[in-house]
């Protein structure tokens, strides 16, 4: 870090010289323009604009000739790493599987859509605009959906099957975290971004990590349903899904401590409540695959409601620690 001095041009305007080094790797030279960025915390950023022709924002990926399974990986890589435009290459021709991959994976996520195709070069470009994402309501939607995945998945227990249109919401859970992520990587890269969206850097990440959390409940919730099938003990069903309803009540009201201004207090409730599982968990019988799922499904919604109280701390919010949760 250095310091420089702040000059005075008259007028009432201010001028600080910004480093020659940093100016030529970003292609800066006398009479160009940068981007200036005041953010709510104080701080005052200087940005070179962005290009299409600088990654993350462009990119161009060869394929093998008849490789299948690396494009969705590809894009969807692409995707969340912030890329505006992909544009995918066959030396010979794309398949009829591989256009048909493509097609799959270009409606799974927001905003994505395909707008040149030759039988060798395929352009994807992602359409959304920053200012058109709300991160919070995402975040929202998104506990919505996993949460809605969790008890259906535990309904099915009484009916040892798996639930019905369950794999509809697991690739609605999909679509949303991978727009969240995407809007935390360009944010990470482009002050402007943050603008956009309507955040700051830390409220940014604090929606990312909870989304990342609400996550690893949609994956315990896959679990559930898979395990529906192997329950032998029906009597034990009714207990498992009785304490699977309060570690949704923990996620829940974790997220509703970041998001809608719940108040510490409630998460601190989410972690006092999280206690309480363990405990019950431990005198509970059943199969250990749902039982294990139930008690991550707890976890990670503490995990939550740890955000929570870091924000509130970040926030000055703090103020006193009620004996609900264990402070240990």
């Amino acid at each position: 870090m250095e310091t420089r001095k702040i000059q005075s041009v008259g007028g009432g305007t201010y001028t600080v010289s910004i480093p020659k080094d940093w100016a030529d790797a970003q292609g800066i030279t006398t009479g160009d323009a940068v981007q200036l960025h005041e953010h709510i915390d104080g701080i005052l950023a200087v940005q070179a604009p962005e290009s299409e022709q600088t990654a993350p924002s462009r990119i161009s990926v060869t394929l093998a000739p008849q490789v299948t399974d690396a494009i969705e990986r590809v894009l969807r890589a692409a995707y969340a790493a912030g890329s505006k435009t992909i544009i995918l290459k066959n030396p010979e021709s794309f398949t009829s599987e591989q256009r048909q991959v493509l097609s799959r994976v270009a409606q799974n996520l927001t905003g994505v859509s395909v707008v040149e195709d030759t039988p060798t070069e395929i352009t994807v470009k992602t359409l959304l605009a920053t200012d058109e994402v709300s991160v919070r309501q995402s975040v929202r939607q998104l506990r919505f959906v996993v949460l809605s995945m969790h008890r259906n998945a535990t309904d099915a227990l009484a009916e040892s099957s798996a639930p019905d249109q369950f794999a509809q919401r697991d690739d609605q859970a999909d679509r949303l975290e991978a727009m969240i992520t995407r809007s935390f990587s360009r944010g990470v890269q482009r002050l402007e971004e943050v603008d956009a969206l309507g955040v700051s850097r830390s409220e940014l990440f604090e929606l990312w990590m909870t989304t990342r959390e609400l996550e690893r409940v949609g994956d315990h919730a896959n679990g559930i349903a898979s395990a529906a099938q192997r329950v032998d003990d029906p009597d034990v069903v009714p207990e498992l899904q009785s304490i699977a309803e309060t570690t949704r009540e923990i996620v829940s009201d974790a997220v509703a401590a970041i998001i809608d201004d719940a108040g510490v207090g409630q998460a601190e409730q989410a972690l006092a409540t999280r206690e309480t599982v363990r405990a019950e968990l431990d005198t509970v019988a059943g199969p250990d695959a749902v039982q294990n799922r139930i008690r991550r499904t707890a976890e990670h919604g503490g995990n939550i409601a740890e955000i929570a109280l870091q924000q509130a701390i970040r926030n000055g919010e703090l103020t006193a620690v009620s004996g609900g949760a264990d402070q240990s």
